[in-house]
């Protein structure tokens, strides 16, 4: 026996190593009665002896570090399920029904001339972790509420399907036209969840795997803020979300379990499908991916319930005194647990149980039969019920349900467990002949040898579809189902604008504190002033919104409870649990799924929210474009500003910055909206008409993109003749030319108009050119329009051909037409197609870098001088000057030259 000096200094695992020992006798006494249960009764009977004793502690309060892991078995012991409140004998038959529908339809649909694909397998590993749901908790929205939001994985959706064809939800035809939305319509359905496509159907969009699970949390989070502030009473809503284990390796998936834990949001869970498979393999072969995701839970905060096997272990765990089938439990790899589900009775017996006498003996009594149906915990209903049941009841953390489960369960030798289940999609004669037999169902062989495989429905009378109505009317109604009943919000007139209208005076600001003007006015509404969500990650300074923090506060359940830093200030950090601001930290991923939680709001909970999302244009588009794609197929509203945008506006951060591309990414989303304003009172305007199609009468599913930029400049005031209608579309002229000999057009956006204010007075001075400054606030929008009616003209040659808005705006305007903006020419390269006359484009193409704005623009040629350069270039090719000017304009402006160009504006974070 090692005496204590002996022993090894260094403490690993978390335990304490620098706490006195005031009573180093007592210590010693404890230590020895630990070596002597080692040394008399094994290594096994100490750690069951050491488990108890940090059981015990935990009841008596005593604060004991959280293990990383548990035994390889059920967190619910059996003595501690509660009753199981269903029929289960009729649930299995509702079951059957199910998974059966499910797999034809997709069989179905790999039909002759159809071949459009569908997935099986994950929804027959977790049909019964649904079904359970189903009928015992997942609550609707008849109650007048937002009902529970539920998550379900993309690839389970034909279960989903074939579970609303029983209910009379949907009808054969549907099932027939699945994956065929046009071909079909209306009555195709969608590949996975999609309420864009199915907009009285679903309600979140899962398959982007990783984007469900952060999507859950911050819907979570929503609802608990929307709570606070006294929007909507989601007290009764619970957030489920039903992921894969292999979908875990996704970074967005685990990436923000701390935020769920920290702000303690016990109305989520988190359901893994544990069936141990990715898509062509094993999640973990040589490891344990339950044992690991318990860990990473645990160490994130969250409550964790294992739910591995079946009720048919329970008699083998319960004679295991010695831990022996415990200890195989935790040391089999997961690949070899995937060969035993594809393995007889007699290979389990020999390989898991022959190893040891005492496990041989354990089964001596059990058939080869009963050994190959000790199953899966994610398949018993008793068990999944009780593993729900403790997460809906469990206060003051979010929970994860890891339940193991079998790929393909039920569909067969050919399909369970296999490697390739994932592409399994057609079901031969056998395999379904072995299907039907396993589940029951009265189906002639004549029909599975004749054509297609029919669907089955015991009939709307039946015990067991009364059942399931039954269920759901006592849960609230049917689930998933989306459903609207938001009113039209009272939206405020012109005088909140006003501000903005009025300009700048003398005084520089960028175009992000001009929305910020703006949307601290319209924050002070009485009728929408509150349902404004100010979003930002970590940079609300940055932006110049510091100045909310008094009036607005930041949101954190917990309040403030200590003294901030800059107390004294007038401005001071504050932070509220009925904080209006969204502060997520250095997260575009979650800043992005707060968006998408309060976009939707107006119908998840009926009570429209307006999320206003800031952040650098950079880490927009670019880093979180795979959830701008999932905000659009939520049908979510708000407000999104790319701000210190442009290539060459934040020059000083260098090329991870210089955002000249976001733009054309934002065009590629049919929901976005985008604009590229230069003035406060186009943003006014912007904001005002977004405000209108978002949230007033005959309300669009689309959101509104804005660049704003960080550069300081003079913002005029609106004009008495504005040409609103041009602000909206895309193009307006904001300055005609006042004299020269020879006209030009010079079309710009964003921050680059004032460039082509100072080009036009250059051309006029010194090159008699008399050149129009137009504003193009929005490329992305002209060309949609364009785009639009080309097609139109396409398929209606017999009517009078319409003509774009660009054309029409540029028909009369005299002379070539340069484009230019802070971003590359393919942005406004869009438009050239339908710009009439000579058209010419100057970008800031490559990569960005930092220097000064002015030997950045110098470097792209995109500054005044350039534009002069551009604009005489086009005027020599039609022969209106003469060529040699424009070697006269390189050498006078020394265009070649960046450290000739004059540094710019300096300065100016928001």
């Amino acid at each position: 026996m090692a005496s204590g000096s002996d022993r090894n200094p260094i403490i690993i695992g978390g335990l304490p190593s620098q706490v006195p020992d005031f009573d180093p006798e007592e210590t010693q006494e404890w230590l020895d009665s630990l070596d002597a249960a080692v040394d008399e009764r094994g290594r096994e009977r100490a750690r069951y002896l050491m488990l108890r004793l940090i059981e015990r502690a935990r009841e008596k309060r005593v604060a004991v570090p959280e293990m990383r892991s548990t035994d390889y078995v059920n967190t619910i012991a059996t003595k501690d399920e509660p009753f199981f409140p269903g029929n289960e004998e009729i649930e299995r038959k509702v079951l059957n029904a199910t998974r059966w529908n499910a797999a034809v339809m997709v069989s179905r649909a790999q039909r002759p001339g159809i071949g459009v694909g569908g997935h099986i397998a994950t929804f027959a590993s977790s049909a019964s972790l649904y079904d359970v749901g189903f009928n015992h908790f997942f609550r609707g929205k008849d109650q007048g509420d937002g009902g529970d939001q539920i998550f379900f994985q993309g690839h389970a959706s034909p279960g989903v399907y074939a579970r609303a064809f029983l209910l009379d939800r949907l009808t054969e035809n549907q099932l027939d036209a699945f994956r065929q939305e046009k071909s079909k319509a209306p009555d195709g359905l969608s590949s996975y969840p999609h309420p864009r496509l199915m907009p009285d159907f679903w309600e979140f969009p899962t398959v982007s795997m990783g984007l469900g699970p952060l999507g859950a949390i911050y819907q979570a989070r929503m609802n608990r803020y929307m709570e606070a502030r006294g929007i909507a009473d989601t007290s009764k809503s619970h957030v489920w979300a039903y992921l894969g284990d292999g979908e875990m390796d996704e970074p967005e998936s685990l990436g923000q379990l701390s935020i769920a834990a920290r702000e303690g949001l016990d109305n989520l869970t988190f359901v893994v499908n544990c069936n141990l498979q990715r898509l062509d393999g094993p999640v973990r072969g040589n490891g344990k991916i339950m044992q690991e995701l318990e860990s990473q839970f645990r160490g994130a905060g969250w409550n964790v319930i294992k739910l591995v096997w079946d009720r048919s272990w329970d008699p083998l765990l319960a004679q295991d005194r010695d831990g022996i089938l415990v200890n195989k439990l935790n040391t089999t790899p997961d690949g070899q647990f995937q060969t035993y589900a594809t393995e007889t009775g007699s290979y389990i017996r020999e390989h898991f149980f022959g190893d040891d006498h005492r496990l041989r003996a354990m089964v001596e009594g059990m058939t080869d039969d009963q050994i190959l149906h000790l199953g899966r915990g994610g398949h018993d209903h008793k068990k999944i019920y009780a593993a729900y049941a403790a997460a809906k009841a469990h206060k003051g953390q979010p929970t994860v349900i890891l339940a193991q489960t079998v790929k393909g369960w039920t569909l067969g030798p050919n399909f369970e467990g296999r490697n390739a289940t994932h592409q399994m999609k057609k079901l031969t004669v056998e395999d379904l002949k072995g299907f039907r037999d396993r589940l029951h169902l009265p189906i002639p062989d004549k029909d599975l040898e004749d054509g297609a495989p029919p669907y089955y429905h015991p009939g709307r009378d039946s015990e067991e579809i009364q059942y399931m109505h039954d269920r759901r009317k006592g849960l609230g109604g049917y689930v998933p189902t989306r459903v609207v009943r938001a009113k039209p919000l009272q939206l405020p007139d012109d005088k909140a604008y006003a501000g903005a209208k009025k300009g700048s005076g003398q005084q520089k600001i960028a175009t992000t504190m001009a929305f910020v003007r703006v949307l601290k006015d319209l924050m002070r509404d009485k009728e929408i002033g509150k349902r404004f969500v100010p979003i930002a990650p970590d940079e609300y300074r940055t932006f110049g919104m510091d100045a909310f923090f008094p009036s607005a506060k930041i949101y954190n359940p917990l309040g403030q409870q200590y003294e901030s830093v800059d107390r004294e200030l007038l401005l001071a950090y504050k932070e509220s649990p009925t904080g209006q601001m969204l502060h997520d930290g250095i997260t575009e991923a979650g800043c992005t799924a707060s968006l998408i939680a309060a976009g939707s709001a107006y119908a998840t909970h009926g009570e429209p929210l307006i999320p206003v999302y800031v952040f650098y244009s950079m880490f927009g588009f670019q880093r979180t474009g795979d959830q701008f794609w999932q905000m659009a197929d939520q049908l979510s509203r708000g407000f999104v500003l790319g701000a210190t945008a442009g290539r060459t506006t934040l020059t000083g951060e260098g090329l991870q910055h210089a955002d000249g591309h976001s733009q054309l990414l934002a065009s590629t989303n049919p929901a976005c909206v985008s604009y590229d304003p230069a003035y406060g009172y186009e943003i006014a305007h912007i904001v005002k008409d977004g405000l209108r199609r978002m949230y007033g009468e005959n309300s669009e599913d689309v959101f509104y993109y804005l660049t704003v930029y960080n550069e300081p400049i003079l913002h005029p005031a609106e004009p008495a003749d504005a040409d609103v209608e041009g602000i909206l579309k895309g193009l307006h002229r904001v300055k005609p030319g006042e004299k020269g000999e020879h006209t030009a057009q010079i079309l710009a956006s964003g921050v680059a108009v004032p460039w082509a204010v100072e080009a036009q007075q250059i051309l006029a001075d010194e090159w008699n050119v008399k050149a129009d400054v137009w504003s193009a606030t929005s490329w992305n929008e002209l060309r949609r329009d364009a785009v639009e009616i080309e097609e139109h003209n396409l398929l209606h040659p017999e009517e009078e051909q319409r003509v774009p808005y660009v054309t029409q705006k540029l028909q009369g305007a005299e002379g070539p037409k340069i484009a230019v903006s802070d971003w590359m020419r393919s942005v406004p390269d869009q438009i050239a197609r339908w710009v009439p006359g000579t058209y010419q484009s100057l970008g800031a193409d490559g990569f960005g870098f930092a220097d000064t704005r002015g030997a950045a623009r110098r470097f792209f040629h995109i500054d005044a001088q350039s534009i002069v350069l551009g604009v005489l270039t086009e005027l020599a090719k039609e022969g209106k000057v003469d060529r040699s000017l424009l070697k006269q304009a390189i050498d006078r402006y020394q265009l070649l030259d960046v450290t000739a160009a004059d540094a710019g504006e300096a300065g100016g974070d928001a």
